[in-house]
């Protein structure tokens, strides 16, 4: 390696290493640029009709962490959670859309296309002292047919699935 490419490498990583993780520092009023500019790129973003949007910040090894974060009209904040959660896994609904489902826990971890049933599996991961994660289905409507937990296929030998 060349001492160019070495302190190109060594760039990025300060680069990213300035990125912040949640955005607990935040109170209401921070601007959206703001946050954008400390948290880095939102993963997805969901405007609301009354010009009112969310911004949404997948982070952690493995997505085990999702902030979605609420602005209003003017882009500033107005509140945020860490939806991949429990309590926010049973507010989901029968014969919620896809895009619902996104607005509501953020973009998946892992899809899988079950053929036979024609289904999409959507699974997300999160903190939990069991080797779980969360699985939504979608039918070939893309509404939410079923949910909730499986075994996760990384979890280490040894742990228990249940």
């Amino acid at each position: 390696m060349n001492a160019r490419t070495v302190l190109m490498a060594a760039l990025a990583v300060a680069a990213a290493s300035c990125t912040t993780y949640s955005p607990s520092g935040f109170s209401p009023g921070t601007s959206a640029a703001q946050v954008e500019q400390s948290m880095g790129r939102p993963t997805g973003e969901y405007r609301n009709t009354d010009g009112s949007r969310t911004l949404e910040f997948a982070r952690g090894p493995m997505g085990k962490h999702t902030y979605m974060l609420d602005f209003d009209a003017q882009d500033r904040l107005v509140k945020w959670e860490q939806v991949l959660n429990e309590s926010t896994f049973f507010s989901l609904t029968p014969g919620m859309t896809s895009d619902q489902v996104l607005r509501r826990i953020g973009h998946p971890s892992d899809v899988r296309y079950l053929p036979r049933q024609e289904e999409q599996v959507w699974s997300y991961r999160y903190d939990t002292p069991f080797c779980l994660w969360f699985q939504v289905n979608l039918d070939k409507t893309n509404h939410l047919v079923g949910a909730g937990n499986g075994p996760d296929p990384l979890c280490p030998e040894g742990r228990s699935r249940d």
